[in-house]
């Protein structure tokens, strides 16, 4: 049985399409006894967004009022788009303030991968890449892979995920856990909210992007040396894409060879993250170590908030 948590909801990049889902999510939670503030988050509207970018930003931005009640849990609506609309608006001073050192959790993939960035970078503050209210605990099928995952993540100080996918090089490294989103991370390339990370490891992962697509996103990275500076990339799923004739057999897999005989640091693949439906969580700031073999491989994860 889950602890009872304290649950704010944010939402700074697109609404929900669809209120059914919403309502799913939240009967479900509230069924588990936790308290859910910031409802309405989830019914704004401004053009394709939840609501004006100051809206979006302010909803973050009350985390750093040191007389508000902090919550366990900052979930993050859905993704979509938005995000980096934010990014200068945000008081990251003030969130450092109130934040560091604090049992919170943010959550969320896709197009929030921006705003974990920025925290990172700007702040210094670990979150986590997991469910989203919408597309994962307002899910029609409940994944309980997914809520044991994120459920087991938050409430302990360390874990050890093991994934039984075969490697085509051994892999044995130590370093900062990061990553989310590709087309999210490779859009931040060059400003001041990508982290300044060295020897880390780094995971990606991407919806409805054709093969070339994540190969050019993935060079981009590698032209701008940030592949170089970490011990290893881990890839997650990257469902969606529809091949095209003209691709005459280049898929995701030669994709992945080729990025693999020119980025100079080891790629590991069949990571469960993404936009699937049993997804891990990931602390994005964790300390990690990726041992890969041609079994498979672990990812032990330490040195992240965890929920008392």
């Amino acid at each position: 049985m889950t602890t009872h948590r304290h649950i704010e909801l944010i939402a700074p990049s697109g609404y929900p399409h669809d209120p059914a889902a919403v309502h799913r999510a939240l009967a479900r939670l509230r069924a588990q006894g936790h308290r859910i503030d910031g409802v309405q988050a989830t019914e704004r509207r401004y053009q394709r967004f939840a609501g004006t970018d100051g809206q979006r930003a302010a909803e973050i931005n009350r985390l750093a009022d040191p007389e508000r009640e902090l919550p366990d849990i900052v979930l993050a609506v859905r993704g979509g788009y938005g995000a980096v609309r934010i990014l200068h608006g945000l008081d990251y001073e003030g969130l450092q303030r109130r934040l560091a050192d604090q049992p919170i959790a943010f959550v969320g993939h896709s197009d929030f991968t921006a705003i974990q960035l920025a925290l990172l970078a700007r702040a210094g503050l670990t979150t986590f890449g997991g469910p989203m209210l919408v597309s994962d605990f307002g899910a029609e099928n409940l994944s309980s892979f997914t809520m044991h995952h994120f459920w087991d993540t938050l409430s302990k100080p360390a874990f050890t995920l093991k994934v039984n996918a075969p490697q085509v090089h051994a892999v044995d490294v130590s370093g900062t856990l990061w990553g989310g989103n590709l087309a999210v991370f490779a859009s931040l390339v060059g400003t001041p909210y990508m982290p300044p990370v060295e020897g880390g490891i780094l995971f990606l992962e991407d919806v409805n992007e054709q093969p070339f697509r994540v190969e050019r996103m993935i060079y981009q990275l590698h032209l701008a040396g940030i592949l170089a500076r970490q011990q290893a990339l881990v890839l997650g799923d990257f469902s969606g894409g529809k091949p095209f004739d003209y691709d005459n057999g280049y898929d995701l897999r030669e994709m992945v060879e080729q990025v693999r005989s020119v980025i100079g640091i080891p790629v590991v693949t069949g990571l469960p993250f993404g936009h699937i439906p049993d997804m891990v969580t990931l602390p994005v700031g964790a300390q990690a170590r990726l041992n890969a073999t041609q079994h498979g491989f672990e990812l032990a994860v330490t040195d992240y908030p965890h929920l008392d």
